[in-house]
């Protein structure tokens, strides 16, 4: 018989997220969505005369940013009930509504930033005058101002911000088939019992020392995602497509520096991380080739890449340790750090297990109003704790964000999202290295360490590539078809992996399950939010308590400035490339302590 996953309603109470706190019953929800549908019939009534005064600007302001205050709120009540059982027909209602009401807000209050560029520097100046309440939004309007030549007529924002759901579509559909729709086969785990796959099923089997079973759960897996390769293919060429032409329609030269821009990061920052990570591929094709020769294969394949180079240490990490060490991990960053982290766990901020249809992987997520929540899908291993003290990461982030900024700043651009969630995994990196002796088991976190930044820096940087190829394939008028796409991955596959990796046919068909492909050049993040974490944290371990301010300073900044300055101001400058050096440096310096470590073991 196989492994089934428990259903939603059978998990303990104690491990799931607490949503009540955002909305007590859905009845709730239904009552506050029908007060914002009402709200948006005053949007052409601020729209009139928005610019006629500072008085009538600060009320359409402070109207469309309620509007959204609300939305938010709504939206992450509907799509995290929808993510713990996206087989709910209920909540996938609501998630439907949500996403429904969102494009009937956005085009409620698209006359906003049109009507603000629109002004010359003197009438909004004058404005600003009328009303000094304006004076706390500088910042926002200079952000705005910087889509000059960007943003179209009010007709036409409208047009667009009303077609969202539509330009959605795709990434919606793959949601659905790649977390509900899609049917897994059975593969027989170590113990010769048969185990349905899921995501994190799968993940857990790739990390088995049982070869066979890394094997038949890689082939089985890709096996489900080869039968639907034309779905996918036509996904990901229709969400490119939305992408280059809204680039187009608002003037850009790409959609890349579309995507960049409105983040104000510079494309020389994506460029330089590509040439860095190139320039530095020898280190992972010596990393891959030490990982065939410890595992003693005469041919290394992808499935060989996620199991421990020194087998499985007697090392599980329930889920109540980790909260426990995480704690000592992260306590170079203080008792008012660690105070927010044991709210989390004290309060149901976290959705523990895996269920039936719950959304594979980890995210942290909330709006300005809810707790920072968790979704988790535990696996008792390492990999899972450092997931955990990533996802915390965030949260915390987003915590001290929100409490010390007002709403318009109280979120952070996606530039610097993942560098809160990669120094805390650093710090725990730190701390395992510091407090471990048993040679084997510091081997096996060392391999995890370098494991990860081969994940991180490495492989999303290879996403990265990928996905301005398949931006600029579309522009120049090349179809995505799967046979494309699947060529042009392969290749890229197997130049950053170096010749130690076999290739594996299945492997050309990864792109199919990356949902990263449909955030809009988000992926690149992971890399440079990993290299600026290891800066932040060596400054964090080494300085103390000045790096530690410094870099809170960084976790309450939000967006009231622009990312490059708020880490200019933490004491990294991700405007160069010493940052990825110094990142290559650490791990040149921990695969030499680990090749020496290995072969004092003996292996």
């Amino acid at each position: 018989m196989a492994t089934e996953l428990p259903t939603r309603d059978s998990l303990p109470e104690s491990a799931t997220w607490d949503l009540s706190k955002i909305y007590a019953t859905d009845a709730a929800w239904d009552a506050e969505y029908a007060a914002l549908e009402s709200k948006l019939a005053q949007a052409d009534k601020y729209a009139a005369d928005l610019t006629t005064s500072g008085a009538n600007l600060y009320a359409g302001l402070t109207y469309g940013l309620e509007v959204m205050r609300t939305l938010e709120k709504l939206y992450v009540y509907a799509s995290m009930k929808s993510d713990q059982d996206t087989t709910n027909s209920k909540y996938l209602g609501l998630d439907s509504r949500a996403q429904a009401l969102a494009a009937r807000v956005s085009a409620a209050i698209s006359f906003f930033d049109p009507a603000v560029l629109a002004l010359s520097d003197e009438a909004l100046e004058a404005l600003f005058a009328q009303e000094p309440k304006l004076g706390e939004y500088k910042h926002y309007f200079d952000s705005i101002l910087t889509q000059k030549g960007h943003v179209l007529s009010a007709e036409a924002e409208a047009l667009l911000a009303g077609a969202s759901d539509v330009f959605g579509a795709s990434q919606n559909t793959f949601g659905v088939l790649d977390n509900a729709d899609i049917k897994f086969g059975e593969v027989e785990d170590e113990n010769g019992e048969f185990v349905q796959l899921s995501n994190g099923v799968y993940s857990r089997l790739l990390e088995s020392t049982d070869g066979d079973v890394r094997r038949d759960a890689f082939q089985t897996f890709y096996d489900s995602y080869i039968d639907l390769e034309n779905t996918f293919a036509s996904l990901i060429a229709s969400h490119m497509k939305g992408h280059n032409y809204l680039a187009k329609v608002r003037h850009y030269d790409s959609a890349r520096q579309a995507a960049l821009a409105s983040n104000h990061v510079p494309e020389s920052v994506y460029d330089t991380l590509v040439d860095e990570v190139n320039k530095h591929l020898p280190l992972l094709h010596r990393y891959v080739a030490l990982r065939k020769q410890l595992l003693h294969l005469e041919e290394l394949h992808t499935y060989d890449l996620y199991t421990p180079i020194l087998g499985t240490p007697d090392l599980v990490v329930d889920f109540e340790s980790a909260k426990a060490d995480s704690l000592q991990a992260l306590a170079p960053l203080g008792e008012d750090y660690l105070d927010i982290v044991q709210e989390a766990y004290d309060n149901r901020w976290i959705d523990v297990i895996e269920n039936k249809g719950k959304r594979s992987g980890a995210y942290s997520g909330g709006s300005y109003d809810t707790n920072p929540y968790i979704l988790l899908n535990w696996v008792d291993n390492l990999d899972n704790f450092y997931t955990l003290v990533h996802e915390m990461g965030h949260s915390v982030h987003s915590y001290l964000t929100r409490h010390a900024q007002p709403y318009h700043y109280g979120d952070y651009p996606i530039f610097l999202a993942e560098i809160a969630s990669t120094t805390n995994e650093n710090l725990l990196t730190a701390h395992l290295l510091q407090t471990v002796e048993d040679k084997a088991l510091r081997a096996y976190i060392l391999n995890h360490y370098l494991d990860g930044v081969k994940g991180t820096v490495f492989r999303q940087t290879q996403f990265a590539e990928f996905e301005q190829w398949m931006h600029e394939q579309d522009a120049a008028g090349i179809p995505l078809t799967a046979d494309v796409l699947n060529e042009a991955y392969g290749e890229l596959n197997q130049r950053y992996y170096g010749d130690a990796l076999t290739f594996d046919e299945e492997i050309a068909h990864e792109w199919e399950r990356i949902p990263h492909f449909y955030y809009n050049y988000y992926v690149f993040q992971y890399s440079t939010g990993f290299a600026a974490a290891t800066a932040l944290s060596q400054k964090i371990l080494t300085e103390g308590e000045p790096a530690v301010a410094a870099y809170k300073t960084y976790l309450k900044a939000g967006s009231s400035a622009y990312p490059v300055d708020v880490m200019k101001a933490a004491g990294v400058d991700m405007t160069k490339a010493d940052y990825l050096v110094d990142t290559f440096k650490v791990f040149a310096e921990r695969l030499d302590e680990f090749e020496a470590l290995v072969a004092e073991l003996g292996k």
